[in-house]
C-alpha cells in the first residue's frame, strides 16, 4: 500500500511540476502584455495619425512650386514627433514604476517555489522516461536523482525537468499565446 502511493506520488509530480512552471511563464508573458498595452495611450496614437497625415500631406506637395508648404508641414511632423517622444519616455517611466513591484514579486514567488520544489524532491525521480527515448542525455536526466538505470528506464530528477518544463513553457507562451 505504501509502495503504490509513493508510485502515484511520483507519477503526479511531474505534471504538476510542469502545471506550476506553466502558470509562472503564462503570469510573465500576461505581466509583459499588460505593459505594452499600458504603454500605448489614446494621446500617442492620436500624435501618431497626426504625424502619418501631416507626412503623407508633406509628400503629395513635392513640386517646386509648393516646396514651402511641404517644408512647413515636414517640420510640424519633426515638432510633433519629439512631442510624441516626450511622451512616451514620461508614460514610460510611469510604466516601469508601477509594474516594477509585481515584476518582483512574480520573480521572488518563482525563485521560492522553484527552491521549494527541489528540495522537496531532491534526490527523488520525478518521472521515469525509456532510455531509448532519450539515448544520449540519461544522465543529464537522471541528475542527482539517487535512482539508477535498470530496464531500459531513466529516472528524471526534478533540476532537469524543472529546466525543461521552463524551456517548454516559454516555447508555448511565445509560439502559441502571441
Amino acid at each position: 500500500m505504501e509502495e503504490t502511493l509513493e508510485e502515484h506520488t511520483k507519477s503526479l509530480a511531474a505534471p504538476i511540476i510542469f502545471i506550476i512552471v506553466l502558470v509562472f511563464q503564462l503570469s510573465d508573458k500576461f505581466l509583459s502584455n499588460m505593459k505594452t498595452k499600458a504603454s500605448m495611450s489614446k494621446k500617442d496614437a492620436q500624435l501618431r495619425d497626426e504625424i502619418k497625415q501631416l507626412l503623407k500631406e508633406a509628400a503629395a506637395l513635392s513640386e517646386p512650386s509648393t516646396f514651402a508648404q511641404s517644408a512647413k508641414l515636414r517640420r510640424m511632423a519633426t515638432a510633433k514627433e519629439k512631442e510624441l517622444a516626450k511622451s512616451q519616455e514620461s508614460s514610460n517611466k510611469e510604466i516601469k514604476v508601477s509594474f516594477s513591484l509585481y515584476e518582483k514579486i512574480l520573480m521572488i514567488s518563482k525563485v521560492v517555489i522553484y527552491l521549494t520544489m527541489i528540495m522537496w524532491f531532491w534526490r527523488i525521480p520525478v518521472a521515469s522516461i525509456s532510455k531509448e527515448l532519450v539515448q544520449p542525455f540519461g544522465r543529464f536526466l537522471s541528475w542527482k536523482t539517487g535512482g539508477s538505470f535498470s530496464n531500459n528506464v531513466i529516472m528524471v530528477g526534478v533540476i532537469p525537468w524543472l529546466i525543461l518544463s521552463t524551456r517548454v513553457g516559454k516555447y508555448f507562451c511565445n509560439k502559441v499565446l502571441k
